[in-house]
């Protein structure tokens, strides 16, 4: 773990966390051969890394949608929870743009902190619990003071 992130979490301070699903169709070079998916995570990892422990990312098995590939989901600090932030799903996360959309949230402080980039709006996707209750919460905004 980061030293920077752990320092942060000794203080009651939880990061904004990127995960970045690395299962069985996401990341997989032969459902989307034109993308760099090592790239991408590696450019999300040097961003972490350089934050200052304002951010994490963490990869892990598949997370459902498959349809969605490359999928990222993005959870709340602690300050963007205590805001009313939500854990927010982004599929079809494969290019740069995308990539540089989320690390730009994130760096503002994400969900409940920030408002995520116009950008990402078509990329936001209900997660597994909400799709299958029929619901969809889009653009995660922040809220106003």
């Amino acid at each position: 773990m980061d030293d920077a992130i752990a320092a942060r979490r000794d203080r009651g301070v939880r990061p904004c966390t990127v995960v970045v699903c690395r299962g069985c169709c996401c990341g997989n070079p032969r459902k989307h051969p034109d993308t760099d998916h090592e790239g991408q995570l590696a450019r999300l990892r040097v961003a972490a890394a350089e934050s200052g422990g304002r951010f994490a990312v963490r990869t892990s098995a598949c997370l459902g949608p498959c349809a969605q590939a490359n999928l990222i989901v993005v959870q709340p600090s602690g300050e963007g929870r205590r805001r009313g932030g939500r854990v927010t799903w982004i599929g079809r996360a494969l290019g740069d743009g995308s990539t540089g959309d989320i690390l730009g949230w994130v760096a503002a402080g994400g969900p409940g902190v920030a408002d995520p980039p116009a950008a990402l709006e078509p990329y936001v996707v209900p997660s597994p619990g909400e799709a299958q209750a029929g619901t969809r919460v889009r653009g995660r905004r922040a809220p106003r003071p």
